[in-house]
């Protein structure tokens, strides 16, 4: 996916790139306890669920099965009629999007056309469809990469790898913002710049800095 930003910026124009996770992030994801009251409606004891599912979970990350076939196995393993499995879908919709992080939201929003901006986020099959609805991220930045789609998680250093690609960037020239340290880490470690994402103000500051930085370094043309 890409898209016209601020007039049609290449790569010639700016090298610096900002990229951001989603979760936690973009948006506000605390936990609901949703997964405790299934367990306690079904009479479960607590962790079954987790317990029963994490294989799903991990295919439904990396994209090897489709959302119908995550809700048949819902269906099968927990024991679930169709309305309990798409009641149960729902819970689990509700906190994996959590409500939109309006104020870092709309400061991206205000970088378009000052440098490249994109989107890496470990996701669940599903997810652009309902994002995009929800949050039109996809009018936000020129490329989201998610891990469902290429089949692959951070901090696997060929994530960061596929990003920079899809952005046309160095890593070098690429802040990377998450709300997890091992991907802060791993972005580092792939030769990224990296933030670990505290609160609005603090990462405000810091993509502040990195675009002033890549403005004022040598052989690099200004932004703005």
């Amino acid at each position: 996916m890409s898209m016209s930003m601020g007039g049609g910026m290449g790569t010639s124009e700016t090298a610096a790139c900002v990229i951001l996770d989603i979760g936690g992030v973009l948006e506000m994801t605390p936990q609901t306890g949703w997964v405790q009251r299934w367990e306690a409606r079904l009479g479960l004891p607590p962790g079954t669920v987790h317990e029963r599912m994490r294989d799903v979970w991990q295919a439904g990350c990396v994209g090897s099965i489709s959302e119908r076939e995550v809700r048949d196995q819902v269906a099968a393993r927990l024991d679930l009629g169709t309305p309990q499995v798409e009641a149960f879908m729902a819970d689990l919709w509700a906190e994996y999007l959590g409500t939109p992080n309006e104020e870092l939201i709309a400061y991206v929003r205000g970088l378009r056309g000052r440098c490249r901006l994109g989107i890496l986020s470990n996701s669940f099959v599903g997810a652009r469809e309902r994002e995009t609805a929800l949050y039109q991220f996809d009018e936000l930045v020129e490329q989201i990469v998610y891990s469902h789609e290429i089949g692959i998680e951070k901090p696997d250093p060929r994530a960061f790898e596929s990003t920079c690609a899809r952005l046309s960037v160095r890593p070098q020239d690429c802040l990377f913002v998450d709300d997890v340290a091992v991907n802060v880490e791993g972005a580092r470690a792939a030769g990224m710049q990296s933030h670990l994402f505290e609160d609005n103000a603090g990462t405000i500051t810091r993509v502040t800095a990195h675009l002033a930085a890549c403005a004022v370094a040598p052989g690099r043309p200004p932004l703005g």
